[in-house]
């Protein structure tokens, strides 16, 4: 059984929680792409924690997770991250967590790299997380790259590590004008997270190929949204990698493994972190007021997300892409607020009315046409079950299964982790 939960719309949809709460019951996470230039926050009866690199299932007792080779992983930053996790509660170990041989590394010098263009750019910057992802993509594809297995032959990766050093110092002296990389710190930090990691190194297309051949339960989790895509997304306004579920078993490692369900999770209303189109964004008063009310900033950098209504036009098309099975609509209880909910329908172009995502200059220039539902006005963090919720609520749900055209099964109540409904 390969189960996909995957982000409909800019990410931080709250798949991190969706990841923990379907978990229960699963054998293995697999994070199968990106690095830690996005966040996933969990809270449960442990505390809060916020996860970049490790897959949500790491919380669950008994769940072994996997970082895949479609990821890319600072491995500092991944100690970091072991280490609060550790202090929380959470054992960590090579039996629970598996690092893919052929996941590639983000080193210092990506993120410097990132740093330096983005300051070029200056009011052009495309609002990069500044954690050296795109720079460290380029190199996957360039064969520039150094990958986890490497580590485990420090002759060989000291072969290669010399020419990357001399070809990304080139860049830097001459592009930047700026000190070059230091091939001995390089190979110094190298060699202290190869001790750190090296038991935790394998061939994870392996084990999820015997898992899979055994009947184990696995889930796959991504990171950000169908609208970060680099393919199907605001391009050029997106990650560096595939955030779609139809990725999956390649960035996990079992490419010939089909889905067998697609969960696309999705948020009452719109978030987004960076820059590029957002047609339902609010400003002013009514921004802040939603945003306060959602907690809405970013869980990997502290930014504040752009907030605005639920986008139809944007969800429907991230379904489309997904593949999804079923939906799961999570911080319904952060518009308690509100009397009435607007709700995006369709987007009007040029003085067209459009219900197609469109792409380009046409996105840019779109404007929201909005339809108006009724709010419940009360508290439903308590609501466990479809006769709790108000029917107001329960109109919301509707609708926009209506406009998405997909149903869903899940609904978000709150940020614990057992506050949710199954509709069915």
């Amino acid at each position: 059984m390969l189960t996909s939960i995957v982000g409909i719309n800019w990410g931080d949809e709250g798949k991190g929680r969706m990841v923990d709460l379907l978990s229960d019951g699963q054998d293995i996470v697999v994070r199968y792409q990106g690095g830690n230039n996005a966040g996933h926050t969990v809270i449960n009866e442990r505390g809060k924690f916020v996860l970049n690199l490790l897959p949500s299932g790491i919380l669950r007792p008994g769940v072994t997770c996997v970082m895949g080779n479609g990821m890319v992983i600072d491995l500092a930053h991944l100690a970091g991250e072991i280490e609060k996790l550790r202090e929380g509660g959470i054992e960590i170990s090579p039996k629970n967590l598996k690092i893919s041989d052929r996941a590639v590394l983000t080193l210092p010098f990506h993120v410097r790299l990132d740093c330096l263009e983005e300051e070029r750019l200056a009011g052009e910057k495309f609002g990069s997380t500044r954690r050296g992802i795109a720079y460290v993509y380029g190199d996957k594809y360039m064969k520039k790259g150094i990958r986890t297995g490497d580590l485990l032959d420090m002759d060989y990766l000291e072969s290669r590590l010399r020419g990357i050093v001399a070809y990304k110092s080139l860049v830097i002296e001459n592009v930047y004008h700026k000190e070059p990389v230091s091939y001995d710190e390089m190979l110094a930090y190298l060699r202290k997270y190869a001790e750190i990691f090296k038991d935790y190194i394998t061939d994870t297309g392996v084990y999820l190929t015997k898992a899979v051949n055994s009947g184990k339960k696995i889930m796959l989790e991504a990171q950000l949204g169908t609208l970060r895509d680099i393919d199907f997304g605001i391009y050029p306004y997106t990650t560096s990698s595939n955030t779609i579920a139809a990725y999956g078993p390649i960035g996990a490692g079992i490419p010939g493994v089909k889905l067998d369900v697609v969960v696309g999770v999705m948020k009452a209303y719109s978030t987004c972190v960076g820059e590029g189109p957002f047609t339902c964004e609010w400003f002013g008063e009514e921004g802040n007021a939603l945003r306060e009310a959602g907690g809405e900033y970013g869980a990997a950098t502290g930014r504040p997300r752009r907030v605005g209504p639920f986008d139809a036009v944007a969800s429907r098309y991230g379904c489309r892409i997904q593949g999804a099975n079923e939906l799961a609509l999570t911080k319904t209880d952060i518009l308690s607020y509100m009397d009435r909910i607007p709700v995006c329908v369709a987007y009007e172009i040029e003085g067209k009315r459009v219900e197609d995502f469109p792409v380009g200059k046409a996105l840019k220039e779109a404007k929201p046409i909005y339809e108006y539902v009724k709010g419940w006005k009360c508290d439903i963090m308590a609501c466990r079950c479809v006769k709790d919720m108000p029917k107001e609520l329960i109109g919301y749900v509707h609708r926009l299964e209506e406009l998405v055209g997909c149903r869903i099964r899940y609904v978000s109540v709150g940020a614990q982790r057992d506050a949710y409904i199954k509709m069915y």
